[in-house]
Formats: structure tokens, C-alpha cells, sequence
């Protein structure tokens, strides 16, 4: 089919490469504009900016797809179908409407369950036991479309938000291709989501990475778990900010939350239980265990803020 293809982030590149490996024309790849990013400040395009630069087809950075303008260009590639991954604009409905067969977007978990923008992050940070990709028409809400296939991975007690990304986006991948090949066939059937259990996956912020010690430790290492690669957790101590990157839970101990319990043992009281952090960085330096934390610094006693 002549596709539209739409997506942003690494998430997007797996199912636009396979896409094309599967014979499907990309008329044309939106993605999100060329931003300032790391210590200089340079502009960098998107994962699948790169992507599909690199292969020679047309890219589109508009800001905006509301005005007439964005609508009439969109409309006039003439795309049998639009395909949606992690792009980061709302399609008004023009848009939506543009495609002769509609938009099909590529959602990171099992809809109902976490619509919205950090649907990864949101589903290990609630402790959810399982999580996945649904392969959804889309319509004028927030991820309320119909589902057209849908299949679920595990979310185990180690899993962070970089395992389940790199699950999910080959899995998106596969299920948008096995999609679009049962929508040609006559074979994709659609299914209404249930009224009953959907949740909204609000987008994360730096400012709820702080680690807040009064917390369940148990909480708190599956926000350490779903912030890892990004926004991660930290907490400040001696007014540096340290980046926790790997955490468990512990059996409490009766100390002040935000103590570090003893000097060879990397665990933190909390409000209740405690965390024993494993892998974590100061600033400025590399990412280092916690065996080699409390060789290089004097840290039992001491407390988080």
C-alpha cells in the first residue's frame, strides 16, 4: 500500500524499516522537528528523521497540523492508509480523515489500559504484571480507537522501562505488518474497547524522578525501574544530585527515611521497608555498583534529601 508514515523516537524506527522490508510504499515520513540536545545545544533530528533520510525518502517536520496548509499537503500524497508510532502530535481530524483507509497507530501497552504519552513507564511504575502492543484505528480521542490486534509481554521484577522498549518495538513492528497484510486480505477485524479499565498514561517530568524517601520502598524501586533510561531517579546527598539507576526493595529498618543504613550496605530507609540501590551515578562521573560506591566513599549515616 502507499503509506504516510508518522513517529518520532527509537520506538518508530523497527516498524518503518519493516514496513519497507515488506514491499509498502512510504509516500512520505512525518516526524518531530530538529531539536536542541546535549551539552551543545545542537539540533538533532529524530531517530526516524535519520532513518528515513538515509533511505531517500521525503521528511516532514511541521509544528503544527492544523492549519489548512499542513491539512492540504497531507491530503495531497494521497496515502491509502497513515501509520502512527509514538509521533508526538495530535492529527486533527482532518488528517485522520485524509487517508482512503484511516490511520492505524502502534500503542505500547494493552489498550484500554494506558492511553496517553508514557504508556511503558506507567504500566512497570503501577506494578502491572504485563503489558504489550495494540495495533489500534485511530479516531479523534486519546488512543480510544478500535483495536485491530493486540499481544502481551511480561513485566517481571527486574524489568525497566529500556528492557520493555526494546521488547515492544519489534514487536510493534511485526503485529503493524501482519495488520496492514489482514487489512488488504479482507481478514483485520475490529474490536471496541470496554468502558471498563481504561487509564491515562500522563507524560513523566524531572520533577517527579525525585526520589520522595518517605515512600514504600516497593513503590520506589518500580519508579527507579520505569524512570531507567529516562527521566531517571535521583536524590540529592551533600548537595550533589545522584542518579539512581537500579534499585530493590529491602526489609525496613528503624532509621529515619533518606538514611543510608550502614557503611558496607547501599540500603536507604524509607517510610516504609528500604531501598538497597545497586547501580548508581554522581555527577560528572560514570555509572558505578554499589560495592564500588561504598569502597570509594564514606557513605554509611549519611542521608538523601
Amino acid at each position: 500500500m502507499r503509506l504516510v508514515y508518522m513517529g518520532t523516537p527509537d520506538f518508530a524506527v523497527p516498524a518503518l524499516r519493516a514496513l519497507l522490508s515488506a514491499g509498502h510504499e512510504i509516500a512520505a515520513v512525518y516526524t518531530q522537528p530538529p531539536r536542541p540536545a546535549g551539552r551543545g545545544q545542537r539540533e538533532q533530528r529524530s531517530p526516524v528523521h535519520d532513518f528515513a533520510a538515509e533511505r531517500g525518502i521525503p521528511v516532514r517536520t511541521p509544528v503544527s497540523l492544523k492549519t489548512a496548509e499542513a491539512q492540504q499537503e497531507f491530503a495531497a500524497l494521497a496515502a491509502e492508509l497513515a501509520v502512527v508510532a509514538a509521533y508526538g502530535l495530535i492529527l486533527p481530524k482532518a488528517i485522520l480523515a485524509a487517508p482512503k483507509r484511516g490511520c492505524l497507530n502502534i500503542h505500547a501497552s494493552l489498550l484500554p489500559r494506558w492511553r496517553g504519552a508514557a504508556p511503558i513507564q506507567r504500566a512497570i511504575e503501577a506494578g502491572d504484571t504485563e503489558t504489550g502492543i495494540t495495533i489500534m484505528r485511530m479516531d479523534a480521542g486519546l488512543d480510544t480507537g478500535p483495536m485491530l490486534l493486540r499481544e502481551a509481554v511480561p513485566i517481571d521484577e527486574d524489568t525497566t522501562a529500556a528492557d520493555l522498549h526494546d521488547r515492544l518495538a519489534p514487536l510493534g513492528a511485526r503485529l503493524i505488518v501482519e495488520a496492514l497484510a489482514a487489512l488488504e486480505a479482507g481478514t483485520l477485524h475490529e474490536q471496541a474497547q470496554p468502558a471498563a479499565g481504561a487509564t491515562y498514561a500522563s507524560k513523566l517530568s524531572k520533577e517527579e524522578a525525585r526520589v520522595d524517601w518517605a515512600s514504600d520502598a516497593a513503590g520506589l524501586a518500580r519508579r527507579v525501574r520505569a524512570f531507567n533510561p529516562v527521566p531517571v531517579a535521583w536524590s540529592e546527598l551533600d548537595g550533589e544530585r545522584v542518579r539512581i539507576l537500579a534499585a530493590r526493595s529491602a526489609p525496613a529498618v528503624d532509621l529515619p527515611p533518606g538514611t543510608i543504613v550502614a557503611a558496607d550496605d547501599l540500603r536507604v530507609a524509607c517510610g516504609s521497608g528500604s531501598l538497597e540501590i545497586t547501580r548508581l551515578q554522581w555527577p560528572g562521573g560514570r555509572v558505578v555498583t554499589a560495592q564500588e560506591a561504598m569502597a570509594a566513599r564514606r557513605l554509611g549515616g549519611r542521608r538523601f534529601a
